[in-house]
């Protein structure tokens, strides 16, 4: 399992570099424009960077949400059914992240934003199928995995020279 998705992200690491061997000079594509009144701009770029750049094949896709959905049923113990109904959320959460780094690959804050608005409503999704015990699992481990402290660790002593004791 681990190995299919190194493999895949492998995979997609590689791609770039692949394009960016490719000759230059033969894919340019030129561009004028004068504005009215304005003097003339010259741009110069490549096919490849003018092309509208696409997101991950659907096999990567299905290569992930497959991953992460064994994952999920090895650590959850998940019925049959609830794989299924996991897979597909987690196909559908996948599918419109990467969709949301194409679209946004200029504005880390707005791919922020929309990343974590799909991360909501996968989670809440994935509630629904859950019973309670393996979402309260599933949060348990996520929170770990996010490195979000538990509730007990926030709530220890005071920081040194903040008081919060009654002996002052």
């Amino acid at each position: 399992m681990k190995l299919l998705l190194l493999s895949s992200l492998l995979a997609l690491a590689t791609a770039p570099a692949v394009l960016a061997q490719s000759p230059a000079a033969a894919n340019t594509l030129k561009t004028k424009v004068k504005p009215v009144g304005q003097p003339s701009v010259k741009t110069k770029a490549t096919a490849a960077e003018a092309a509208p750049v696409t997101g991950p094949s659907d096999a990567v896709i299905d290569a992930k949400a497959n991953a992460l959905t064994a994952n999920m049923q090895q650590a959850l113990g998940l019925s049959p059914q609830q794989t299924e109904k996991v897979r597909a959320i987690n196909r559908l959460g996948i599918d419109n992240v990467e969709t949301a780094r194409v679209r946004y690959r200029t504005d880390p804050r707005k791919l922020a934003g929309v990343v974590e608005s799909i991360g909501n409503s996968r989670l809440l999704a994935i509630k629904e199928v859950l019973t309670p015990a393996q979402f309260q699992k599933y949060q348990r481990k996520r929170e770990e995995k996010m490195g979000i402290p538990n509730v007990q660790g926030v709530q220890g002593n005071p920081a040194p020279g903040l008081g919060g004791g009654g002996d002052q």
